[in-house]
């Protein structure tokens, strides 16, 4: 997205201020209750949720609530989990920002608050989508989904001890469990959204909650998703929503994330958007022009097996350390480490060969031989990765490169005219897969 939404605030009626935030000019509003601590300016930081935030965008006018107690929101959290008062914070925010009817899109904790807004006030609601949500989530002799009362003792206090460290993202957001950029996100979220001694009480007041004799009371149309491999919300409390509200759509998507921003978020959103309008659009990645670099330590199993594999692997994560360095210098992204390299994409030619210069210059200092490869053109962004004949151009020519040296592009060369960067040029190349001849040029020394 090209900026930012502005966050606004609604009035509650004890005087807490509500945080939330509008994106779009959709047909139909979309509402997202909140359902974990993350706050809505963080969420922003992470590339999933803004791809996904843009494709919603696309279908309706969205307003991101947030908790009271959370993020830019006064008051205390755990008042929220008072039903009483979640419906007046809900009503607070669509009497703000809202116009006529809303859908409520409610997801984890915030699929109980969803429920109960829509039977307490079916004329304000049209729709209601739930996600990898629960009626209750408290084993009962009738009903067999969730946790048994000392399990849930267990789980909170292990929330007490671990809130803050990222730890839970296994659970959550399992495909996401060994990217560490979205780890410390993760974790910086969970430190800002609200202190570990509230952990213990905030996971218990989700999972209390009981609206399950609310359920056959629901007049509106509702679409039920869930997750079939979800560790966190079985998959049996989405199926026990939709056989108790009548006329539910339940649809078992595969994957195993519980956050609904983490994973195939487009077959998510394939089914909330033909609910919602009748129709479904094929999903169009952000296709922009960028600048490719990829670089990789030459010959690492030698290397490794001459200084031994401890040492080795000291060296290396002080390589890493220097890389992540030098692209947040120069601007870069990360888009993700290949075996022992790095992809990363710049808005700026210039910026980006500087920085592939300095990365092998400084790891030569190190005692490791890196090369790269750059290359510009377009790409499509997805939220884990770049992808397009472009990235595999930067990638053909990163292999052309011979160890300490930086290759680039005729098309790269272009665009350092006047930058004082010294080039060679190095000849003709067939890339691998690539069609026709490509002349390629390094960064002289």
């Amino acid at each position: 997205m090209d900026e930012r939404p502005v966050t606004r605030y609604a009035k509650a009626p004890d005087g807490v201020s509500i945080a939330y935030q509008v994106v779009g000019e959709g047909p139909l509003d979309l509402v997202f209750l909140p359902a974990h601590v993350i706050p809505i300016d963080l969420s922003w930081d992470e590339p999933g949720f803004v791809r996904l935030a843009k494709r919603v965008r696309g279908f309706s006018r969205t307003l991101w609530c947030e908790l009271r107690g959370i993020g830019a929101s006064g008051g205390d959290f755990l008042d929220g989990f008072v039903e009483e008062i979640a419906d007046a914070d809900l009503t607070a925010v669509l009497d703000a920002g809202a116009r006529e009817t809303v859908v409520l899109f409610g997801t984890g904790a915030g699929g109980p608050t969803a429920i109960r807004y829509a039977v307490d006030h079916p004329e304000r609601v049209r729709a209601l989508v739930l996600v990898n949500t629960f009626a209750h989530y408290v084993k009962e002799d009738d009903y067999p989904w969730g946790f048994r009362q000392d399990a849930l003792d267990r789980f909170t206090a292990s929330s007490k001890e671990s809130s803050w460290t990222g730890a839970g993202v296994e659970t959550m957001a399992p495909s996401k469990a060994d990217d560490k950029v979205f780890v410390e996100w993760y974790a910086r979220s969970q430190r800002l959204g609200r202190g570990p001694d509230r952990a213990v009480d905030a996971v218990r007041a989700s999972f209390v909650r009981d609206v399950r004799s609310l359920l056959p009371a629901i007049v509106v149309p509702t679409l039920v998703l869930h997750r079939e491999g979800n560790r966190y919300i079985r998959r049996g409390a989405g199926r026990y929503l939709a056989e108790h509200i009548p006329g539910a759509i339940y649809v078992e998507l595969s994957g195993d994330d519980h956050l609904f921003f983490v994973g195939d978020t487009d077959a998510l959103l394939d089914e909330v958007e033909e609910f919602v309008t009748g129709s479904r659009q094929a999903p169009e990645g952000d296709v922009l022009t960028t600048t490719i670099l990829f670089t990789d330590i030459v010959a690492s199993t030698e290397q490794s097996a001459r200084i031994g594999h401890r040492k080795w692997t000291a060296l290396t994560d002080a390589h890493d350390t220097m890389v992540r360095a030098n692209l947040a210098r120069f601007r870069g992204r990360e888009v993700k480490t290949i075996g022992d390299g790095f992809l990363a994409t710049f808005d700026a030619t210039t910026r980006a060969v500087r920085a592939a210069t300095r990365i092998v210059n400084q790891a030569n200092g190190m005692g490791i031989k890196v090369r790269a490869g750059v290359h510009t053109g377009e790409v499509e962004v997805r939220p884990d990765d770049v992808v397009g004949l472009a990235v595999s151009i930067a990638k053909r020519i990163c292999d052309k490169a011979g160890s300490g040296e930086v290759f680039m592009s005729e098309t790269v060369k272009g665009q350092l005219v006047g930058s004082a960067i010294a080039l060679s040029e190095r000849g003709a190349y067939t890339l691998k897969g690539v069609p026709d001849e490509w002349r390629l040029f390094a960064v002289a020394d």
